[in-house]
């Protein structure tokens, strides 16, 4: 083989070899789906910790990552079982705060069905309220609470959706269910005031500002697919030189 087609096959290899998305460090989707731009970070006076499984992890679209990006005072740790989690565990023992989880069930209060007093008796005089947010599907959610035996014995609290979820672009396994930066949103209506968040301020519809640009942005994109069949330029099609 002489210099010139050395020169000529390795160039037809380039052409057809594998091409990645360029990924945001931040939000971690691709240069063209990036949301950071619409990011308004607000402090909702309520601590959240978002337990994120490892399989939301990995999807592109995790509403529990856009979530924690909004939220100031917030946390987003990964695993399933978080029994022997130190992060977790040292913020259980933090004697200052006043741990919930929010979690539907029959032993679950439901925010929707008391009053304001009483979901201002939620919080003892002089604590921090921490709310520990479960961000998986529902099979996976269900493990994780399972599991984790630092977070069984936690008082849980619920709500009932005033609207069916916008998620558009993912199928919820039930009517009543939210994603959960959607239901984050709604806690914050039910608790913000107890907490002393200004509701009328509006800051925490942030939340849904940049949760439904991202849809509006994936469904455009869905939309352009059909519009405009391609294959993708994002995976090696079957070449092969002779």
């Amino acid at each position: 083989m002489n210099i010139q087609e050395y020169y000529r096959r390795r160039q037809e290899l380039t052409e057809h070899q594998e091409k990645y998305r360029n990924l945001c460090s931040v939000c971690l989707q691709p240069e063209f789906g990036c949301y950071c731009k619409d990011l308004k970070r607000f402090d909702s006076r309520i601590k959240f910790v978002i337990l994120i499984h490892p399989i939301e992890v990995k999807r592109r679209i995790a509403t529990g990552r856009m979530s924690h990006l909004c939220l100031e005072n917030s946390v987003l740790i990964k695993g399933q079982d978080y029994t022997a989690n130190d992060q977790v565990n040292e913020i259980l023992k933090n004697t200052s705060c006043q741990s919930v989880v929010l979690y539907p069930g029959p032993k679950a209060l439901n925010l929707s069905q008391v009053s304001a007093f009483e979901k201002k008796q939620i919080l003892a005089p002089g604590k921090d309220l921490v709310v520990f947010v479960i961000d998986g599907t529902w099979a996976t959610a269900r493990r994780m609470i399972r599991q984790s035996q630092n977070l069984t014995a936690l008082p849980r609290i619920c709500f009932t959706p005033q609207q069916l979820s916008q998620f558009r672009v993912r199928k919820q396994p039930a009517p009543e269910c939210l994603s959960t930066i959607e239901a984050i949103h709604q806690l914050i209506e039910h608790l913000g005031p107890s907490v002393g968040f200004d509701l009328e301020s509006r800051e925490h519809d942030q939340l849904l500002f940049v949760f439904n640009k991202m849809v509006q942005r994936q469904l455009a994109f869905i939309q352009d697919s059909y519009d405009n069949p391609k294959s993708t330029s994002y995976r090696r099609p079957r070449f092969r030189i002779a």
